[in-house]
């Protein structure tokens, strides 16, 4: 599979090599490759940064639809990528081009002077420095592991938003809810309005109290306003007005949660451009793949089609994701009575089991898989995952084997391929058609 971007691998894999020996989650870094390159970070537009476990590349994405449907340019920043690294960074409405992003890595990497630095970190300094010399309207800002210490977090945002915080990446940021909530209210910063998704107590709990050090106002959904499904339609309501939005374009009714908590944002930052017409039009036209994505184009979906059989994509990765997703396939399969197959590969470090219960009565069938690298598990391991937590299972050496069993169920299933971004990479990788832009 080629990634097209040629122009700046060999920076790329130079950039890896300065990483540290110990993954430790710091500021200091960043802050000193930021003071080399004139504090590029401080030279944005206005800046709404996102952070959470689950929901929050929906909700970047439904921040730009609306943005950019009110004209406003938008720049975005996002990780990881699925296909190509250029789709972490979004000038003005377009990905960087190859040779832009190979020009900024040689700057941020000779300002780095050869100093240890994540590739994260550098590469967060890369597309800050593209941002700040790109004229934009609104600047949203995905953070990538956590939020105190991730490296996104040396910015001065207009509002701060949090998706629903749940138990992930626990090697890094703690064994308990309250301890992940922390790191993810580590991005509320005085001045800056803060806005949050319905939450569990312990984390509300704590996000609430970062709010209050901060000296911020907190909009806290299922407190200060809610959102829901009416009829189809997504109902906002705020405090003083109610809002009458579209069905959001993403698939799966936790997608009006999140679609809301995105419209409490961008009516935080109080930009009167962004009016409710510019809300519905975006809402209703916001793309991000791997997120239930239904898959009509490449040799999988070819397969698919030639069956009879429906395919879908998702990259969440973790019980609460997992619950989402279940969802959604349960009312696929409610509609014509056709049974569910997943077909799943994860990382080793995640909660399979976690994940698969979240499936136990919608999926008659689990294939499991591995993918390239990123320490994925086997598809031994996640087959046994998967029967631990009350699903058949079984494992297979391709995910072209895996869907060729799945096509071979009677009746034709809904067909979901699931388990990790980095497996739907892969998969959108396939064909050119696939390839996100």
């Amino acid at each position: 599979m080629s990634d097209h971007l040629r122009a700046h691998d060999a920076a790329l894999a130079r950039l890896q090599a300065l990483h540290p020996k110990l993954i430790d989650l710091s500021l200091d870094r960043m802050r000193r490759l930021c003071a080399a390159l004139g504090d590029p970070q401080d030279r944005l537009p206005p800046v709404i940064h996102v952070a959470g476990t689950n929901g929050k590349g929906s909700t970047v994405a439904y921040l730009r639809a609306m943005a950019e449907a009110a004209g406003l340019k938008v720049h975005v920043f996002t990780s990881p990528h699925l296909v190509r690294f250029a789709e972490r960074i979004r000038l003005a409405g377009t990905l960087i081009t190859d040779d832009h992003l190979a020009a900024v890595l040689d700057r941020v990497e000779a300002a780095n002077a050869g100093q240890e630095i994540t590739f994260f970190e550098i590469t967060t300094a890369a597309a800050f420095v593209a941002f700040a010399e790109v004229p934009a309207d609104l600047c949203i800002v995905e953070v990538g592991l956590g939020g105190i210490l991730d490296a996104t977090n040396v910015v001065t945002p207009k509002v701060s938003v949090i998706a629903p915080v749940d138990i992930d990446h626990r090697e890094f940021l703690g064994d308990t809810l309250g301890k992940i909530a922390v790191e993810k209210a580590g991005i509320i910063k005085r001045g800056a309005p803060a806005v949050s998704a319905r939450q569990q107590e312990e984390a509300e709990t704590v996000i609430e109290a970062a709010a209050e050090k901060a000296g911020v106002s907190l909009t806290l959904m299922g407190r200060d306003f809610d959102a829901w499904n009416e009829g189809g339609r997504l109902l906002v309501q705020m405090q003083d007005r109610l809002l009458d939005l579209p069905t959001p374009a993403l698939p799966g009714d936790h997608q009006f949660a999140n679609a809301g908590l995105a419209v409490a944002g961008l009516l935080a930052l109080g930009d009167d451009r962004i009016d409710e017409a510019a809300m519905g039009r975006g809402i209703a036209a916001t793309v991000w793949p791997a997120r239930f994505q239904r898959l009509t184009a490449g040799p999988l979906a070819e397969r698919a089609k030639a069956a009879g059989a429906d395919l879908w994509l998702d990259g969440g990765h973790n019980p609460h994701a997992g619950r989402a997703v279940s969802r959604a396939v349960a009312d696929l399969a409610a509609r014509d009575g056709r049974p569910v197959a997943l077909i799943s590969g994860l990382l080793a470090n995640k909660d399979a089991t976690g994940f698969f219960g979240a499936f136990r009565g919608v999926a008659a069938k689990v294939f499991t898989v591995t993918f390239e690298g990123h320490a994925a598990a086997t598809a031994a391991d996640t087959a046994a995952a998967a029967e631990l937590a009350g699903l058949r299972a079984s494992a297979c050496d391709s995910v072209e084997q895996a869907l060729d069993k799945a096509l071979a169920m009677d009746p034709v299933p809904h067909v979901l391929i699931c388990g990790s971004l980095y497996l739907a990479g892969e998969i959108l990788g396939m064909s050119p058609e696939t390839w996100p832009s």
